[in-house]
């Protein structure tokens, strides 16, 4: 049974954007209950919920607590979608009876810490936009199904992240934008696939910053404050495709884009370079690269586009794959 309540009738159940295989609407059933939701809103999560439940939506509600029992018997719940409440406790047992939990979103609350004793069958967790501060040690301890973990939008600085505080997790996916993160954190699971850090206040990539992540596909950096990239701190990402590095403070193009194989995509653009050189992007002499770039962006940079000479981009499919122009002082 799915088991809707919410006090509006379509919003978006992820509260946020649609990665990490998040439920569609087409995969929720919902149950309304318009008297006791539409009129009241819900101040705690209800009584007498059905056994067989398997995805449970109160999202959109006034729910202030999380208690101990609010859940029990739930043995069968799937999913649990807790956005846009007000939380801002959770009882350290009220997830115990969940043992089938594979998808908890509890975004857009008021969350200072991230909840204790997780579901250890968690797959995915949706906890951004809250006011949390630090990621303690042990907090994801045991949780070796977890894949994917967004946390954006919280007050978090690099020294609340304990050493340690990831450890054991097997992560695709990990987002901490719109943080305040002065630096590549330390620490996060070698196995991410997807690492997004904008909107941050991070100054610098350098040597040893990414060195841990060699299954790296897609690293988000963009809308930060880096000057500078140190020669060789992009050359541990041998299979990366994706680099966001646009609206930052970069005064030329990163060094060791050529050595990149895979790399495809590259966004560069609304930063300070002012010269482009002819050996930026593509390999020297029989450099292979195995995959071409289909998107270079360097618009809204003040370089002199008709400078540039085209044997600079020999290593990309199409030259519609290249934006320039369009800086404004």
């Amino acid at each position: 049974m799915v088991i809707g309540m919410s006090s509006q009738h379509s919003s978006n159940v992820n509260g946020g954007t649609n990665d990490c295989n998040v439920l569609t609407k087409s995969q929720i059933l919902r149950v309304v209950l318009t008297m006791f939701v539409f009129v009241l809103g819900l101040t705690s999560v209800p009584k007498n919920i059905p056994k067989d439940t398997t995805l449970l939506d109160l999202q959109n509600n006034k729910i202030m607590e999380i208690k101990k029992d609010d859940f029990k018997g739930l043995t069968s719940l799937y999913a649990l979608v807790l956005v846009n409440n007000k939380i801002s406790k959770v009882n350290e047992k009220a997830f115990e009876p969940l043992l089938k939990l594979q998808k908890l979103y509890i975004s857009k609350n008021n969350l200072e810490e991230i909840p204790k004793s997780l579901p250890k069958s968690l797959v995915e967790l949706r906890i951004h936009e809250n006011r949390i501060k630090k990621i303690p040690k042990d907090v994801f301890n045991g949780h070796k199904n977890m894949n994917c973990i967004e946390m954006g939008g919280n007050p978090l600085e690099n020294g609340g992240i304990e050493a340690g505080a990831f450890d054991g997790l097997k992560l695709n996916y990990l987002r901490i934008s719109e943080a305040k993160l002065s630096g590549i954190p330390k620490g996060l699971p070698s196995s991410l696939n997807e690492l997004h850090l904008d909107h941050n206040k991070i100054q610098a990539i350098e040597m040893g910053d990414l060195s841990q992540y060699n299954n790296l596909y897609r690293l988000g950096l963009g809308f930060n404050n880096i000057r500078a990239v140190e020669n060789g701190s992009l050359s541990s990402l041998p299979t990366l495709r994706e680099l966001h590095l646009d609206n930052n403070k970069l005064s030329k193009v990163p060094p060791g884009l050529p050595d990149m194989k895979f790399l495809q995509v590259v966004y560069l653009h609304s930063n300070n370079i002012t010269q482009v050189g002819v050996n930026d992007f593509c390999p020297v002499g029989f450099g292979v690269k195995r995959a071409y770039y289909n998107g270079i962006s360097l618009f809204n940079n003040p370089v002199p586009y008709w400078e540039v000479q085209p044997a600079t981009f020999r290593c990309v499919t199409d030259r519609l794959a290249i934006q320039f122009g369009n800086y404004r002082k």
